[in-house]
């Protein structure tokens, strides 16, 4: 990893952080999935293996440092389901030319399919009745809808605005 996709790192990691803290204090936090943009932008910007590793730590040092989310077992989740955000995201759009909109639903709908299993997987080890897998699944999808539409607005604006404009240039997986 070289310094310019570590910096891209870091920052994406802070904004990971810091997104959630402010949605969350307007009570929006669950809804809009915001610590998911920053993991989505780093896939975009910084490459798949700089966002999956965005993705890994940014959910476990946001547990640690603001108790969001909680380490067990939603932190842990987040941290195997963001990592595929991230690198789905950077590995469509980088390494194999598809454009922001598919790329950002292949990532969303990959992403999502695992948070719904991971559940599955969870809950009856927290003593919560076994149910159909499709349940969570279905559960994450609708219930993270207004996250989704703000992810598909949201995220190809600011890589347009990133790409054409010269705050930034993007820097190709290697």
């Amino acid at each position: 990893m070289d310094t310019k996709k570590l910096t891209y790192g870091g920052i994406f990691i802070a904004l990971g952080v810091l997104l959630p803290i402010a949605f969350h204090w307007v009570g929006l936090g669950r809804t809009f999935l915001p610590m998911h943009i920053p993991i989505l932008l780093a896939g975009f910007i910084a490459g798949p293996l700089t966002a999956a590793v965005v993705g890994v730590i940014t959910p476990l040092l946001s547990s640690v440092l603001t108790g969001m989310p909680p380490l067990a077992p939603t932190g842990l989740m987040m941290a195997v389901e963001l990592p595929i955000y991230g690198w789905l995201a950077g590995a469509a759009y980088q390494r194999y030319s598809l454009g922001k909109i598919p790329s950002l639903v292949i990532a969303i709908l990959a992403g999502r399919l695992v948070y719904g299993f991971l559940m599955w997987l969870a809950l009856p080890l927290f003593g919560l009745e076994a149910i159909h897998p499709l349940y969570p699944i279905g559960a994450g999808l609708i219930g993270s809808l207004p996250g989704i539409i703000l992810q598909l607005i949201l995220v190809p604006a600011t890589v347009g605005l990133l790409e054409h404009g010269s705050a930034l240039s993007i820097a190709k997986e290697s």
